[in-house]
């Protein structure tokens, strides 16, 4: 009889260790996201349980004796209008800033633009209201009053024009300046990162250096863009100061950019209209604070679909 034979059996790949550092960074990691969540949750279980009382209370109880939606509609309708005026005028400067920046500006002068702009983003808003109100609005009276002449017949700026300049069309242009450093910086830190393999070969064929961007670096960069608008108009949506400053508001609702009937925003109500509330207008006011808190959820939420969609784009290969 033959003796059987033993099968060489393949040992287990043996765990690797983990160090002490390795697992107090993921523990952290792993705290600071759940500190996030519970922060996040936090906020919204304060913002729903203090508007409460103004989503029950009759309209004969709130602020002017009308409906909660009637209430806050007019405020949706100037946050969303403000903050779209600021993106459309920021973001193509913003994207032409940072391809000036990051392809055109030789490296000195690159440097140095770069950090003034950056510098933009740590100025107070107060002072940008201040600009704007003092500064901005006299100034553009001459440029409304060319547009109301010849553009007219459009509803944009159908006039008539205000007298003090302080309407929805200057604090647009307040928060376009606010959020450019914001767009610059993502759009200039994502063309950076566009491969140099791409930017040669497109030379190399032949292309000139605008056709060498529109191919290479902006297909790139489109998520970033993306984001960094995004993030702009986040920070527009929730901008308080400056738009208190400015803006003469009535509560139309007015696609009207010139005159001086203006819709107000969220947050410039409530700074406005908080020191004098009390009671069940305090509640008012944080429910319109929620329907904000709502919106800009939902603009990161649209802005990370887009962003998502736009992965499997990778432009490294």
């Amino acid at each position: 009889m033959t003796a059987p034979t033993e099968t060489a059996t393949t040992p287990a790949p043996a765990k690797p260790v983990t160090q002490l550092g390795d697992r107090i960074f993921a523990g952290s990691a792993k705290g600071a996201g759940i500190l996030i969540l519970v922060v996040l949750a936090g906020v919204a279980a304060f913002l729903v349980a203090q508007a409460f009382p103004a989503v029950v209370a009759s309209p004969a109880e709130l602020p002017g004796e009308r409906s909660l939606a009637a209430y806050i509609g007019p405020l949706v309708f100037g946050t969303v209008l403000a903050a779209v005026i600021a993106l459309i005028i920021a973001t193509p400067l913003a994207i032409a800033v940072a391809l000036f920046i990051t392809h055109y500006a030789p490296r000195r002068i690159a440097q140095g633009l770069a950090y003034v702009v950056d510098l933009l983003a740590a100025v107070p808003s107060i002072v940008f209201g201040l600009w704007g109100a003092f500064t901005l609005a006299p100034a553009a009276l001459g440029l409304m009053t060319w547009l109301h002449t010849y553009l007219g017949w459009l509803p944009f700026f159908a006039g008539p024009v205000s007298v003090t300049g302080r309407t929805m069309l200057v604090v647009g242009v307040t928060l376009a300046v606010m959020i450019l450093p914001i767009i610059t910086a993502v759009s200039r830190e994502v063309f950076l990162q566009t491969p140099k393999l791409h930017e040669e070969a497109a030379l190399a064929l032949g292309a000139t250096r605008w056709e060498m961007i529109r191919m290479a670096v902006l297909p790139f960069g489109r998520s970033g863009i993306i984001s960094g608008a995004m993030l702009g108009l986040g920070r527009a949506l929730g901008e308080t100061m400056a738009v208190a400053i400015i803006l003469s508001a009535s509560g139309a609702v007015t696609f009207n950019l010139i005159s001086s009937d203006n819709p107000s925003t969220i947050a410039g109500n409530i700074a406005l209209q908080f020191p004098d509330s009390t009671g069940l207008a305090v509640n008012t006011l944080i429910a319109s604070g929620l329907v904000l808190f709502v919106i800009t959820l939902l603009v990161n939420a649209l802005a990370r679909f887009i962003v998502n969609r736009r992965r499997e784009f990778s432009g490294a290969n």
